[in-house]
């Protein structure tokens, strides 16, 4: 034994050293250090951003989601990460989620950043007993986890077991931008369509204000409480005979040109997010759809034992409004009148259940 130890100490001794010469390092068995020339090895920290349920999360899944810091990023005097106002939990679902403040913070117009911004400074956002955060009620943690990685690298990429349509619903709770630079998933089919929703609520506000209620005045100002408006293209000419004309109702018939919305309102899905938007202003009885507009005469018929002639005409598909702003529209328009029936002669001396059991008093 004192042989080896011997052996290992002669190993290093090294020639007396000349001035400017490099020190020697020793290397024994307890301490395996490197030469004080060589740079030390790049530490690395990883930063568990996962969500941790009340039941211990296996080391694997803490691994497959921690974030990386290299050594030049990690804190040298002040431990920010390590300490209690920069790592959250934030319960959603029952599921308990540690995250970093300073990725919150980084985007102030979203709902997060604001609450565990100035929100937590001033004392507005509330932490329970244990310094933990109840927040998104209703969103389950599939979704949140989904959010949560916009606020670390700008992309949520959503999995196959997230509906999309929840997941535009909780971006807007969060006020996180649903785009397709912000959200990616294999589904295109349904991205395209919450993102076709958004443009059509969008476009029907537009022509809405630029063209419906102008025309809805226009049926209010002469006493009307509904209106019929049909939306035709630029192009489509109409060819009444003065004398013949259809039988449309044209007095209560109101007509709007317009090519693009001919084209937008031909889609059962945009109709749909019309008529929420018209709900939404407080109009009534709404309708939308497709109905055959006479443009004009093609025959006319003569009948043997009629005087009126039949007249046909030419008919173009094209999308209709009906719509409503009558308040009591709940009561009958139909005058009731209340028919009273005859007293018919009781003696006096009757008694007062020969009065209830009476026939004419039924």
């Amino acid at each position: 034994m004192a042989d080896s130890q011997d052996e290992e100490v002669s190993s290093i001794i090294s020639p007396p050293l000349s001035r400017g010469s490099p020190v020697p390092i020793l290397k024994t068995s307890s301490s395996r250090s490197q030469v004080l020339d060589s740079p030390p090895p790049r530490k690395r920290l990883h930063l568990c951003y996962v969500a941790t349920s009340d039941s211990e999360v296996s080391q694997e899944e803490a691994l497959a989601s921690t974030e990386t810091i290299t050594d030049g990023e990690r804190p040298t005097t002040e431990p920010q990460e390590n300490s209690s106002s920069e790592r959250l939990t934030l319960i959603v679902d029952g599921t308990r989620f540690v995250v970093s403040r300073r990725q919150l913070v980084a985007h102030p117009d979203t709902m997060l950043g604001r609450m565990f911004g100035t929100g937590l400074d001033t004392g507005v956002t509330k932490a329970t007993a244990r310094g933990e955060y109840l927040v998104a009620q209703g969103v389950t943690s599939e979704i949140f986890r989904t959010i949560l990685a916009y606020y670390k690298n700008g992309v949520m990429q959503c999995p196959a077991i997230v509906n999309i349509a929840d997941l535009k619903e909780a971006c807007q709770y969060f006020l996180v931008p649903f785009s397709t630079d912000t959200v990616k998933c294999y589904n295109l089919r349904s991205l395209m369509h919450e993102l076709s929703d958004d443009g059509a609520r969008h476009r029907f506000e537009v022509f809405l204000e630029s063209s419906l209620i102008s025309t809805l005045a226009k049926a209010a100002q002469t006493g009307d409480r509904e209106c019929h408006v049909v939306i035709l293209k630029d192009e489509d000419c109409v060819n009444w005979d003065p004398d013949y004309p259809p039988n449309t109702g044209e007095e209560y018939l109101q007509i709007v040109r317009n090519t693009n919305m001919v084209r937008f309102l031909k889609y059962l899905e945009n109709r749909d997010v019309a008529k929420h938007v018209l709900k939404e202003r407080g109009l009534k009885k709404i309708r939308l759809g497709i109905e055959g507009y006479p443009t004009h005469m093609e025959k006319l018929k003569h009948r043997q034992n009629s005087d009126r002639p039949e007249v046909i005409y030419n008919y173009i598909q094209r999308p209709f409004i009906r719509m409503s702003w009558e308040k009591e529209e709940a009561k009958s328009r139909h005058v009731d009148f209340q028919c009273v029936k005859a007293k018919a002669d009781v003696p006096p001396d009757a008694e007062a259940g020969a009065l209830l059991s009476d026939p004419t008093w039924d």
